[in-house]
Order: C-alpha cells, then sequence, then structure tokens
C-alpha cells in the first residue's frame, strides 16, 4: 500500500490557539474532530486534516492517498484560516502537496 501524500503549512501567530479553536468549530460543522491537547484530526475531503497549536505558531497538516484529495484538504483548511485569520494577514504557504513525493513514512 503506498504512503499518503503529506504538506504542512507553519503559520506564525500571536494567537495560535484562538485561531485553531475557531477553525476547527467552523470546519466542525461538516466534519467530526478528534482533539487530543494541542491536536486535532479530522477526515476531509477523502484525506485528513491536522491543526496544531504551537508557541507563536499555528501548524497546519494534510495527508492523502492521490493529489487531488491533498489539494482539496489543503484548500480547505488553508482558505478558512486565511479568511479568519486577514486581519492579521495570517498567510498560509504550503510545503509539499499535490506532485510533491510520497512520505519515507
Amino acid at each position: 500500500m503506498p504512503e499518503p501524500l503529506t504538506a504542512r503549512a507553519d503559520v506564525p501567530t500571536e494567537a495560535p490557539a484562538r485561531y485553531a479553536k475557531q477553525l476547527v468549530s467552523h470546519l466542525g460543522r461538516r466534519v467530526e474532530w478528534t482533539t487530543d491537547g494541542a491536536v486535532s484530526t479530522a477526515t476531509i475531503a477523502g484525506g485528513t486534516g491536522i491543526v496544531e497549536v504551537g508557541d507563536g505558531v499555528l501548524t497546519l497538516r494534510a495527508e492523502a492517498p492521490d493529489s487531488e484529495s491533498m489539494a482539496r484538504v489543503q484548500d480547505v483548511l488553508g482558505r478558512h484560516l486565511e479568511r479568519f485569520g486577514q486581519r492579521n494577514e495570517l498567510v498560509v504557504t504550503w510545503s509539499g502537496g499535490p506532485g510533491a513525493e510520497r512520505s519515507a513514512g
């Protein structure tokens, strides 16, 4: 079975916990999130979205079996976070993703 594609975006912010809560709450209307400490995980568009609160950073991770699902997970997480953080000019820049090498596991 092939390894999933993975992508990550580290978004610097002074309020990572607030943005994580807002993102998970908003997307929770459509998908069910599981939260364990600072990490929340959900199945999104055939892949997995992960939101992790760090010290001065909100990390988004996406995992998916194919580039189409990966692009959808990245779009959902990134687009919503950028909209919530528009006032503070949050920008989501993904490393990895569609067309990226499959993770080494």
